[in-house]
């Protein structure tokens, strides 16, 4: 079967990169994703917590997983080191492929107590040596055979070396016959996942959608331990709904069971089309608001501003105040301006004004997500945009665009090709994103705009680097 990395797949296989801490893992997630992509943690609450990526490796799809570093019990590991060995442990046991990475040397305590740990699964493990660019101590590397492995891959994940080797002992160990093209999501329920604060009103939210009480309503933070989901109807269109647990800062998750509830509130990320992120509107937006957000654009998700308990602020009704959503909406923008095109919707999750504005703006917003532009109607824009903002005509600033593609619905991605790909600004990206928000009906969502190299573009560039060779 021929993969598409422009589709969605499900029923990947997964491949687990383990070793101890600092040892290089997230070097090497960044370079078999073939992209820059800092490995913090994905919540702004939680550290070493594993990071997840669909990664397309060899021309297949798969799930790659970076896990937390593996470190011995001394005594001295806090309650947070045991869980996050405790979910490498289970990754370890769950994934189809583990990649087990060492540094070249000699290997410490805790490269021996893992390498014990995973003899069970030899028959999905590949051992890995890192930092040995340009056979640098590719002789202490080889020692480590002395473990009984059969083979070794030596590689530099910072430097490049022998990656595309490891890429295709990778896919030549895993199985991708159960892999599907994942269904048209035009055609799926909307997935709407509620993240925001603790005690925000995501519960009270989630019951009055689903015309249940599935989530526990509480006005102690923190109550939702565990994602819970519902569904429902609204004018022909069936909603799933995610309920989560609140995403506190770093300095506030304490307690062992919340650090994976939060890892499993931002996973909902994976599964949904749109965020409502539930502000307060008493306590106004907050730095933690934007790192939700910030979140979930990065993942090309829609995102609604939920303004909750504005029954407080001024009601509903012939009692709403214009003037006053003007101004909180103001401010939000103020604060918040990459996000500007984010709808904000005032509501109250526990007497139900608003909600009907918030449905109605989220299948707008689907409908944006799921839309998808005719190249030759896109390139026909394109001609416009460019007419009517040439790019610059400096000798170290020029560029040509050839012509653009759409890649992706939901998340909406297109492809831009220039003649250099180092010339084009962020200021003339933004303006294309920002053309293509206002012209082609994406004025709700998040817009990704890549810029690469065109054919012709490539071709002198390989032309001039092969005469240099020659020189």
């Amino acid at each position: 079967m021929e993969f598409d990395p422009a589709l969605r797949y499900r029923r990947v296989p997964s491949v687990a990169l383990v070793g101890r801490p600092n040892v290089g893992k997230s070097t090497l997630f960044n370079r078999l994703l073939h992209r820059r992509r800092a490995i913090t943690d994905p919540t702004p609450g939680v550290t070493r917590d594993p990071v997840e990526e669909r990664a397309f490796i060899g021309g297949k799809p798969l799930r790659l997983i970076d896990t937390g570093g593996y470190k011995l019990d001394r005594g001295e590991q806090t309650d947070l080191d045991k869980l996050v060995m405790e979910r490498t442990v289970e990754i370890i046991e769950e994934a189809d492929l583990i990649v087990l990475l060492l540094e070249a040397g000699e290997l410490t305590a805790e490269d021996e107590e893992l390498i014990s740990l995973l003899r069970p699964y030899r028959s999905r493990l590949i051992v890995v040596v890192n930092k040995t660019e340009g056979g640098r101590r590719e002789s202490d590397a080889w020692n480590v055979l002395r473990y009984g492995f059969q083979t070794l891959i030596l590689i530099s994940a910072e430097h490049g070396d022998h990656i595309g080797e490891l890429e295709t002992a990778i896919v030549s160990r895993l199985d991708f016959s159960a892999v599907e093209e994942d269904e048209d999501p035009a055609l799926r329920p909307i997935a709407l996942a509620l993240l925001g604060k603790p005690n925000t009103g995501k519960s009270t939210l989630s019951n009055r959608l689903t015309s249940s009480a599935a989530s526990i309503v509480s006005v102690v933070p923190g109550t939702t331990r565990d994602v819970v989901e519902g569904s429902f109807r609204y004018k022909n269109k069936h909603f799933r709904v995610l309920d989560t647990a609140g995403i506190r800062r770093k300095s506030k998750v304490t307690e062992n069971i919340e650090y994976y509830s939060v890892n499993r509130a931002v996973k909902t990320l994976e599964e949904a089309d749109i965020v409502f992120l539930l502000i307060d509107a008493q306590e106004g937006l907050s730095d933690q608001d934007k790192k939700i957000a910030a979140l979930a654009a990065d993942r090309g998700r829609g995102i609604i501003l939920v303004l909750n308990k504005w029954d407080a602020m001024g009601g509903f009704g012939p009692s709403f105040s214009k003037s006053a959503f003007t101004a909180e909406r103001d401010k939000i923008h103020f604060f918040f301006g990459q996000m500007e095109y984010a709808p904000i919707v005032p509501v109250s999750a526990l007497g139900g004004g608003g909600v009907d504005e918030l449905l109605e703006t989220a299948i707008r917003m689907f409908n944006q997500l799921c839309r998808r532009i005719d190249t030759p109607a896109l390139n026909q824009a394109l001609a416009k945009w460019l007419e009517e903002n040439p790019p610059p005509s400096g000798p170290q600033t020029r560029f040509k665009v050839k012509y653009a593609v759409q890649v992706s619905a939901n998340p909406v991605k297109f492809v831009f090709f220039v003649s250099r790909p180092a010339a084009v600004s962020d200021a003339y990206k933004a303006y294309l994103r920002n053309k293509i928000r206002k012209d082609l009906g994406y004025s709700l969502v998040s817009v990704e705009a890549e810029i690469r190299p065109s054919r012709s573009s490539r071709s002198r560039e390989e032309r001039s680097r092969g005469g240099r060779e020659h020189h």
